[in-house]
């Protein structure tokens, strides 16, 4: 088939790589220049695009990540540990304050990986820019759809059928059209525009702000704990974290509410130093850290999901949609290319199930959203819906919410909570992170539940985390 696949970025790479192996003739349409750099330094520093804000911001290659890469693009998987990014065991993210530590069958399925996402973009558009099939089109803009003329389908009131793109060059014709293109889609604009319906589509705030800044290990200077560790700590009044990458790299970010203005002036380098280093655990990591980038801002983040098949009837025929263009869940978490590895994973196995059915198609991508993607979003919808209502009462005042009482399931809160200190608990939370399980089957699980339980009921057995005290980060943000 003709393919033509919107958008260059991660997800655009990846389908195009999957579908050209597959036998098709891809096109990828990319609005930007994206240079294949020299060198993954030279990537990291020109990694910014307004179009794709949350590129420099931390990444970690995540468990089902990992596996699909290395299970379906297992050259770029080995480009990847070429350009010095790190597979870390489980083992590599134990605190030191798990009592046991013993390896358990399974650990070896959560591994991770460590790396920027320029590092990743770059070993993709290297394999992209050599692969036979994909002819990458950059600097150019997709304006619209192209359709069959009226009369195609011959049932009334049946969807448009998509037969390319236009572009500022030119239209691209094509079989099937791959929409890319991330949360920033233009999709219901080109849909309302050729007379179809447009998309469904659901969203819930994310309720937080980024701030992130990027380090390399200071040479000869020991740091505090395992550089491969990724280190969140869920705080009264904002998220900080630290982030491993490759080639000695890592990552610092405060994510505080996107509505607590006071944290507007950290995006001055120093003012984002001082916040950090009002938690202690952090503040040891700045002393083994050299600042290597400025910091970066992001906001606006929401929980979405778009379905192209709306009341059992496609908006359209012909027209597909992955990655962020079809679902963004809290960055936090790390799941963006988990769903953009798998949405390009499903497209190329309906279209060699389903070649000449383009409804059948449009059907059968909805059903694998249904299953694969879906469960994960509305998790995180219910995950972030608690944080913001407690964070919320902590910063603004807001009533206090009531606590989760569900005597057969655990949430995410508190297996994060009973994480660091029970096993069990530790291994539930890193395979709800990887996606190695459906979130409801983890939280349900018996052992998840009476371990986590125990753990909580125990008294003293978690201590509270230490904190800034409010006058301490207000004077942390003043400057002072």
């Amino acid at each position: 088939m003709r393919v033509v696949i919107v958008g260059g970025g991660g997800t655009g790479c990846i389908a195009a790589l999957l579908l050209a192996r597959a036998g098709h003739q891809v096109t990828v349409v990319e609005r930007d220049a994206l240079p294949v750099h020299r060198d993954v330094e030279e990537a990291g520093t020109a990694a910014f695009r307004a179009t794709a804000p949350q590129l420099v911001h931390p990444h970690i290659i995540m468990a089902r990540t990992r596996e699909l890469l290395r299970d379906l693009l297992p050259d770029v998987y080995a480009g990847l540990l070429e350009a010095g990014a790190v597979a870390a065991p489980l083992h590599t993210q134990m605190p030191p304050s798990l009592p046991d530590k013993t390896p358990r069958p399974g650990d070896e399925r959560l591994t991770v990986m460590a790396t920027r996402r320029s590092t990743l973009d770059l070993v993709l558009l290297r394999a992209v820019t050599s692969q036979p099939g994909i002819t990458l089109k950059r600097g150019v803009k997709v304006t619209g759809l192209l359709t069959a003329p009226a009369g195609r389908e011959s049932a009334a009131g049946a969807p448009p059928h998509v037969t390319g793109v236009r572009t500022e060059s030119g239209d691209l014709l094509a079989d099937v059209v791959v929409d890319a293109s991330g949360r920033r889609s233009a999709i219901d604009d080109w849909l309302t525009a050729v007379g179809a319906a447009k998309s469904g589509f659901q969203q819930a705030e994310c309720g937080i702000g980024y701030y992130s800044r990027h380090y390399r290990l200071r040479t000869g200077v020991m740091p505090p704990g395992s550089p491969l560790r990724r280190m969140v700590a869920a705080l009264d009044e904002f998220l900080v974290g630290l982030w491993p990458g490759d080639n000695a790299t890592m990552q610092l970010a405060l994510f505080p509410l996107a509505g607590d203005h006071r944290f507007r002036v950290a995006r001055d380098p120093g003012i984002f130093t001082r916040v950090v280093s009002t938690v202690p655990a952090y503040r040891a990591w700045l002393d083994a850290l050299d600042p290597i980038t400025g910091v970066f801002v992001m906001g606006g983040l929401r929980n979405t999901l778009r379905r192209l098949v709306v009341s059992q009837v496609p908006v359209a025929t012909g027209l597909h949609a992955i990655g962020d263009c079809v679902c963004t869940t809290n960055p936090t978490l790390g799941r963006g290319l988990a769903f953009a590895l798998t949405g390009a994973a499903d497209l190329t196995s309906t279209l060699a199930k389903f070649p000449d059915e383009p409804r059948a198609q449009a059907v059968a991508m909805d059903d694998l959203v249904t299953a694969h993607i879906e469960p994960h979003f509305t998790e995180q919808v219910i995950v972030d819906g608690a944080r913001l209502s407690y964070a919320r009462h902590v910063v603004f005042g807001d009533p206090a919410p009531a606590p989760p009482h569900a005597p057969d399931r655990v949430s995410y809160a508190e297996v994060r909570t009973a994480m660091p200190y029970d096993p069990v608990a530790f291994r539930a939370f890193w395979r709800v992170m990887g996606m190695q399980g459906l979130p409801a089957e983890i939280y349900t699980d018996p052992e998840v539940v009476a371990s986590t339980r125990k753990l909580l009921a125990t008294p003293g057995a978690v201590p509270p985390p230490v904190q800034p005290a409010r006058d301490e980060l207000e004077a942390a943000l003043g400057g002072r």
